[in-house]
């Protein structure tokens, strides 16, 4: 027992051990996912986070040092995303194509998930750091963080806000874009992109090549949109006494 106890210190302290847990963790996750024939609500992003909690909680190791550890595949997240390009590439004469109609829903979108999350959140009485930090709640998480703290928010409170906003729609969004009739492979991933970031890009890709260039498109250039437009509305928001 007393050797166990001392590989586990030895393993809970080695970057190693963290990575290694990430990495199995979204394994069992996918496999679940696929067991589950790709169930939504089987979304490999968020079992891999219930994993990866659990055992944290378990043992008692906080977030800081587990991200030593991790923060490799933290790193990936930049050549990841600069990856979404090839699918785009593939699909650019589509974009040409839709450029007005790509410019004016991501405009819509952007402004509607602005407004929206301020709206519910002040209606449900929450202050104004709150606001700040649920506005760019549907923005990849580096620029959701960054326009959170400029505007007074809790950029960690943005970060899992984020999180959140992408696993609910890559489990939701699908669903209800089949409720609403909604076929068009280019305007599917539009939704997902603009609404559900990255995950929601993630899911796009796993269900069709053109959704998921459309969505890739979409999280980016409403990184763009929203970094641009907030801090105007929220000044506005802030001389009419609406925040």
């Amino acid at each position: 027992m007393d050797s166990l106890a001392e590989t586990w210190v030895y393993l809970s302290a080695s970057p190693l051990f963290h990575l290694t847990l990430t990495l199995v963790a979204f394994q069992a996750a996918s496999w679940l996912f696929e067991r589950g024939g790709r169930s939504p609500f089987l979304n490999p992003v968020l079992g891999a986070v219930l994993i990866v909690v659990a055992v944290l909680v378990l043992t008692g190791t906080d977030y800081g040092t587990y991200f030593q550890g991790a923060q490799f595949v933290h790193f990936l997240l930049g050549p990841a995303t600069v990856a979404l390009a090839v699918p785009l590439y593939r699909q650019w004469h589509r974009v040409r194509r839709s450029a007005l109609a790509i410019t004016v829903s991501l405009l819509c979108g952007s402004l509607t998930a602005i407004l929206t999350a301020v709206a519910v959140t002040r209606l449900m009485g929450g202050s104004e750091t709150l606001l700040a930090s649920v506005a760019p709640k549907s923005v990849t998480a580096p620029v959701a963080m960054a326009i959170a703290e400029e505007l007074g928010g809790l950029p960690s409170l943005t970060a899992v806000l984020v999180i959140v906003t992408g696993i609910f729609g890559a489990m939701f969004g699908p669903m209800l874009l089949n409720l609403l009739g909604i076929r068009d492979w280019q305007a599917r991933g539009l939704a997902m992109g603009t609404a559900s970031h990255g995950i929601g890009t993630a899911r796009a890709l796993q269900v069709n090549e053109t959704a998921g260039a459309f969505s890739g498109l979409a999280m980016g250039l409403n990184a763009v949109a929203t970094a641009l437009l907030l801090p105007l509305l929220w000044a506005l928001l802030v001389r009419f006494g609406l925040v």
